[in-house]
């Protein structure tokens, strides 16, 4: 019998645009259920970034392949009777917009619950709903800076204060985000009832920051050192140690004389030692050299690789962790993996991304049951709309 995709008969409306609520719709797809992104008519800002492959860019593709597409402007007098409809039979849904919006909209989850109270809807935004600060517009990078990890990436790097290289905040809040929604599908298995899911991305970033202690409790000195970045002879390394204890390893097993003394001041002393580490692993000559004397001394290492060859680093290649979808213009594109393997089910993504309005008239159809007619008719009072140089109606 073949395995069953774990989510499979969820129906999920995804209102959220860029990241934080996409990769959760994403991560919903690639388990199973019919996600259906829910899309403005000027479009999610992310159709402008990334390579552009058959009309969808890279950034857009990676977050939203899977799921199919409806285009309703939400401004139309009739868009908010069609939400309620596609609400109806929903069981989740899923917003990233500033708290205020859904509610002018006349979507709020008190409205929404009248009509379905069995939804469970998932809201992600910077600050939470309620608080002094829901009010503003919040991208990962304002919540790197103002829960402390630009701060300390510059601290602790001796860098000026930059933004860091993913949109850590963005997934951290997704995640949980996920966590919650399942968790609430599992509490309405019992009692039958949904139920509203704040998340704020600056909760989730501090839930899951494991260095906020040291600054909590004013105990950074109590940290270990850290992690140093190595040349040798064939590229860099990270290794995961901190220097006194390399230091230890490679005199104790590895035959490397230290030429200090206990006489020797202290910052010449690490000046010399540190050189003679240098020296050391740049001259590993080749990877099986690297391998090897990590090896001997037990060391966690890794090499510290240009992103653009991920493809080669040999779990990945193996776990199929980027994969291949179809380009739409008769070819593949590469695209990240579902990171879930489970020992009885599937997982993973489930095809490219939409186009705007692609799936309008086949989501109406199956889960509104709606004809035709009424389906060209909505096309023609411009509720619906349709990205016309790619989509037929």
């Amino acid at each position: 019998m073949e395995q069953q995709y774990p989510l499979s008969g969820l129906k999920v409306l995804d209102f959220s645009r860029v990241l934080a609520g996409p990769f959760a719709g994403r991560m919903l797809s690639d388990l199973g259920a019919d996600v259906v992104k829910v899309e403005p008519p000027d479009g999610d800002v992310t159709r402008l970034w990334g390579h552009v492959v058959g009309g969808l860019p890279g950034y857009y593709h990676q977050q939203n392949a899977g799921k199919r597409n409806i285009c309703v402007d939400l401004r139309h007098q009739q868009a908010k009777s069609l939400v309620l409809e596609l609400v109806a039979e929903a069981d989740i849904l899923i917003e990233n917009y500033r708290p205020d919006v859904m509610p002018r909209l006349g979507l709020g989850y008190d409205v929404l619950s009248q009509v379905n109270s069995r939804l469970i809807m998932l809201s992600i935004s910077g600050f939470g709903h309620g608080g002094p600060e829901s009010h503003r517009p919040a991208y990962a990078p304002i919540v790197h800076a103002e829960a402390g990890l630009m701060h300390r990436q510059a601290e602790r790097g001796d860098i000026p204060f930059t933004d860091l290289p993913l949109s850590v905040a963005d997934t951290n809040a997704s995640l949980h985000g996920l966590v919650g929604l399942l968790s609430a599908v599992i509490m309405r298995q019992q009692t039958g009832q949904g139920q509203h899911i704040d998340i704020a991305m600056i909760d989730a970033t501090i839930a899951t920051d494991d260095q906020l202690h040291y600054a909590l409790e004013d105990s950074e000195e109590s940290a270990p050192l850290r992690n140093d970045a190595w040349e040798t002879g064939v590229g860099p390394i990270l290794i995961s140690a901190d220097f006194r204890y390399l230091w230890h390893l490679l005199t104790g097993q590895m035959g490397v004389n230290d030429p200090t003394t206990k006489d020797t001041p202290l910052p010449e002393k690490i000046r010399m030692r540190r050189e003679i580490v240098g020296e050391y692993l740049a001259n590993l000559d080749d990877w099986p050299a690297v391998e090897e004397a990590m090896a001997k001394m037990n060391l966690a290492w890794g090499r510290v690789r240009d992103p653009v060859t991920l493809q080669q680093q040999p779990t990945v290649a193996a776990r199929n962790a980027i994969t291949e979808v179809d380009d739409r213009v008769g070819g593949t594109r590469p695209i990240t993996q579902s990171p879930y393997r489970f020992s009885g089910a599937r997982s993973g993504v489930r095809g490219p991304a939409p186009h705007r309005g692609e799936h309008n008239s086949t989501v109406l159809e199956d889960w509104l049951n709606k004809s035709s007619a009424e389906i060209s008719q909505l096309h023609s009072d411009q509720v619906l709309q349709f990205d016309e140089e790619f989509v037929q109606q």
